[in-house]
């Protein structure tokens, strides 16, 4: 009886003492990309790209010309604890879209990648083969 509940501790402990987790953040908002595509080098200007996309996470100035950057990230993490053991995943993502404007601020250019929405959770352990 004794062997039986010294059996019964351990499996408590051990099960009382694993967890795991799952936490997703978004950093920004999203970046519509039907938005982006509409946007037209040589008519759209500086003042209506931030109608569109809101305030961007970044100006550079180019000399008399200008880029701004917008970003949003999907952090997504997933984590397991056994008894003192602990393992942890965490795949960001990001959709990033700079768009270029010449002197007098008309849209020259826009470059975009759209990769927030393939994040995934998994351990480190079930990651990609490669």
């Amino acid at each position: 009886m004794k062997i039986l509940t010294q059996a019964c501790l351990a499996t408590l402990l051990l099960v009382g003492s694993s967890s795991c987790f799952l936490s997703r953040a978004d950093i920004q908002q999203p970046i519509s990309p039907q938005v982006v595509t509409a946007l037209e080098p040589g008519v759209h200007t500086a003042v209506d790209v931030v109608e569109r996309l809101g305030a961007p996470s970044e100006v550079v100035q180019l000399g008399h010309r200008s880029a701004y950057r917008y970003e949003y990230q999907r952090n997504k993490t997933t984590g397991m604890f056994l008894f003192i053991v602990g393992l942890q995943g965490v795949d960001q993502r990001s959709d990033r879209v700079w768009v270029f404007f010449d002197e007098q601020d008309k849209l020259t250019h826009v470059a975009a990648t759209f990769e927030a929405e393939n994040s995934e959770f998994e351990l480190p352990f079930l990651g990609e083969d490669d």
